[in-house]
């Protein structure tokens, strides 16, 4: 029995030798900083080099390890975690994504580039202001209105095909990835709506509980609110919740010509 503890605890001394002798597997990451407590310093890439072997699998596990374990300063948004609320939209490797939902590349021979969504003026690091852009979702009235009510006085009832024609457009986070990756957005955002705010638009243009239909076509007919899509579809490509924009935007602008 001796024997067999002793040959026991000498592989359990040999695998945690194994183990601190093992070389770590790095990756690095190369990520967008600014200050506006240093206005006059320039945006930098500033870089750092996280092991695989002790991170969780997404860019955002990454992301934490980084600001936990080497910079503090590091400043970013996040919250769920799960893809629901949009926070941790930044531009990852080229695209725009959510940081909890983007696998890091284990590929360590290369770099992961992170910058914060772009066209959009930068608080700081990797946090965009998004105060225009919720001021336009404010715009387009995104609540439900009524000139009646039930007879009831209970639910505003509907059925389920017309329930099903808001599949795909009510599960928008309004995490800004779309519109931030639309060109057309990008030169006219002061008054283009975008694609996520039209896609919400069109949500409650095809309520069926919904009386202000008129209205709400109204706000939309001029030269930029809505027509300045140009099916570039890059919000369709880019969406981290696989939801299309692009259709949203064609089928308000068919209902606007045969209205």
């Amino acid at each position: 029995m001796f024997r067999s503890r002793l040959l026991g605890l000498t592989k359990t001394f040999a695998r945690s030798m194994a183990t601190e002798t093992k070389a770590p597997n790095l990756k690095t990451f190369k990520i967008y900083r600014w200050s506006p407590d240093t206005p006059d310093e320039q945006p930098k890439m500033v870089e750092y080099k996280v092991d695989l072997d002790n991170c969780g699998p997404m860019v955002l596990d990454a992301i934490l390890k980084i600001k936990n374990e080497q910079d503090s300063s590091l400043t970013f948004r996040r919250s769920c975690r799960e893809g629901i609320c949009g926070s941790c939209a930044m531009n990852i490797g080229g695209k725009n994504t959510l940081a909890c939902l983007c696998k890091i590349d284990k590929d360590t021979s290369s770099e992961t580039k992170i910058y914060p969504l772009p066209h959009m003026y930068v608080v700081r690091d990797l946090v965009p202001d998004l105060t225009h852009f919720y001021k336009q979702y404010k715009s387009i009235q995104p609540y439900l209105q009524r000139d009646t009510v039930p007879e009831d006085g209970k639910e505003n009832l509907q059925s389920i095909e017309d329930r099903k024609k808001l599949d795909g457009l009510y599960e928008c986070i309004l995490c800004a990835c779309c519109s931030t990756s639309c060109p057309s957005y990008w030169w006219n955002q002061q008054e283009y709506l975008g694609p996520a705010v039209l896609m919400q638009a069109y949500r409650w243009l095809i309520d069926s509980r919904d009386q202000a239909s008129s209205t709400r076509k109204e706000m939309l007919e001029n030269s930029m609110s809505l027509y300045r899509c140009h099916t570039i579809m890059n919000c369709s490509n880019t969406c981290p919740k696989g939801l299309n924009p692009g259709r949203a935007i064609a089928e308000i602008k068919k209902s606007m010509s045969f209205a």
